[in-house]
């Protein structure tokens, strides 16, 4: 069976059951009474029935029924059958004489039941057609939830949220999901219009109608000709803008600036705003009438600050639209996500989408730690990656240190045509009973740094310049050997 969803209504007590049916209809619930032979029949699919009511039954074992059908919300008819309350899917009971009150409540119960069941397809219905709506928070579920509602609509919609927090995502999703869906989608931003040309701009224009019309021009209205208008920043908009807005939304047809051929509008307006509208209207830089016209079925978006959880998701979503794009990608380590859940995102997703780009130019296709992300967003203490060397390579780097030349292993050098100059103070020969080359030049180290530190009375930047070390790396080697002036 298919069709609209149904209260089925099973008591072997026949005056009951078409009492019960009689106040179902009078709230204009649908119902069905069933018999034992043809109950299966109207359970199914289960998207189809609002709520089971159990009554009195000979033929069948009430436990039996309501355990087959978990996904199916019961109601007991009747206090004998109080004992099943115990059973997940048993929502409440029913009792005479019915009342108005505590029918439509567990009414309402049921149908929230089946929404927010785990895994069920009303749920989650059409979430692989959202478009950028990233995210499993409660509060990012609710926003796709009430999409799903409007969108079916031609209801108009005010979209508010902080700047940064994806509005435009929300209207793009309104209109995928929408009837509206072939036509166009047309985003104005009213607060980057110039006052003076927010009319033509939305309007449109006839030959002459102003200084530099050299031509008729289309608005935003027209070109959003049987799809949706996605007003953003509404409240920017300038008053005198708001009237005739207003005016559009009420009488549905509109005239070119210069022209007086009226044209239907037949455009779903979707507005949206990061301004607080109620004190703008209280200030008197918003109109009410509009207001109210434009906040037919409100939609916060939620800051990211208030889902934090969601930031992987985010990341994950943001990293492949650069990699598909052809840019880098990267990874981001335990340790850095948790230095990002404490940030509080002033910027919200726009700030976390241009972090990414920052990140994957500094480490394209490496793996991102605390460290590495900048000073403003590490804010927990994690204790930092210091690795340790073999003493080949320390050795090795002490002799480039000592001689500024790059000593490798397996580097050939030849004798005639190589620049290197011995110092004088340095033979080169070994001596036949052999020498301990660590505390050589462990001690020829000392000697040198020594000499350049008293040829410069201890001033360690130029005693580095000599020695063609850096003065960090001078200072180091001073603690290791504890050289000081005394």
């Amino acid at each position: 069976m298919t069709g609209p969803a149904k209260v089925l209504i099973f008591d072997e007590n026949q005056s009951r059951a078409q009492a019960l049916s009689a106040s179902l209809s009078f709230i204009d619930e649908a119902n069905q009474i069933v018999s034992d032979r043809d109950y299966k029949k109207y359970a199914s699919p289960v998207d189809c029935v609002t709520a089971f009511i159990l009554g009195a039954s000979s033929s069948l074992e009430h436990e039996v029924i309501i355990r087959e059908n978990p996904a199916i919300p019961f109601l007991l008819l009747g206090e004998t059958l109080e004992p099943l309350l115990s059973f997940a899917n048993v929502i409440g009971l029913i009792s005479e004489p019915f009342n108005y009150a505590i029918t439509t409540q567990l009414i309402h119960d049921c149908q929230e039941y089946h929404r927010l069941i785990p895994g069920n397809n009303n749920s989650s219905r059409g979430s692989k057609h959202f478009d950028g709506l990233i995210g499993e928070t409660p509060s990012i579920k609710n926003v796709r939830f009430l999409i799903e509602q409007v969108a079916i609509t031609n209801a108009n919609v005010l979209i508010l949220g902080e700047s940064g927090t994806g509005k435009e995502v929300v209207a793009r999703n309104i209109h995928l999901l929408s009837k509206r869906v072939s036509g166009p989608f047309v985003p104005v931003n009213c607060g980057a219009i110039p006052a003076e040309l927010l009319e033509s701009e939305l309007f449109g224009h006839e030959k002459g109608a102003f200084t530099g019309a050299i031509s008729a021009r289309k608005g935003r209205f027209e070109l959003a000709q049987g799809g949706t208008l996605f007003l953003d920043e509404i409240g920017d908009m300038p008053l005198q803008m708001q009237v005739k807005l207003l005016r559009v939304l009420q009488e549905r047809t509109y005239e070119r600036v210069g022209g007086n051929k009226s044209i239907s509008a037949d455009v779903r307006v979707i507005a949206a705003t990061h301004r607080n509208l109620d004190e703008m209207i209280e200030a008197g830089s918003f109109r009410e009438d509009l207001y109210y016209r434009l906040n037919v079925f409100p939609i916060e978006n939620p800051a990211l600050k208030e889902r934090r959880e969601d930031i992987p998701l985010l990341l994950k979503e943001l990293m492949k639209r650069n990699s598909e794009q052809g840019g880098y990608s990267a990874k981001f380590t335990e340790q850095a996500l948790d230095n990002l859940k404490e940030h509080n995102w002033p910027g919200n997703v726009r700030e976390l989408a241009n972090l990414v780009e920052r990140m994957v130019i500094m480490f394209p296709d490496k793996v991102i730690d605390a460290q590495d992300l900048p000073k403003k967003y590490q804010h927990l203490e994690v204790d930092a990656f210091v690795p340790e060397y073999p003493e080949e390579i320390l050795e090795r780097q002490a002799l480039n240190d000592i001689f500024g030349s790059g000593f490798s292993d397996g580097a050939d050098y030849d004798d005639d045509e190589a620049e290197f100059e011995q110092p004088d103070n340095i033979m080169g020969l070994l001596p036949d009973e052999g020498i301990q080359l660590k505390e050589y030049l462990g001690e020829l180290e000392v000697s040198l740094i020594t000499q350049a530190l008293e040829r410069h009375d201890f001033v360690v930047a130029r005693a580095a310049e000599i020695l063609g070390v850096r003065r960090t790396t001078l200072v180091e080697k001073m603690k290791k050997y504890n050289l000081t002036k005394d």
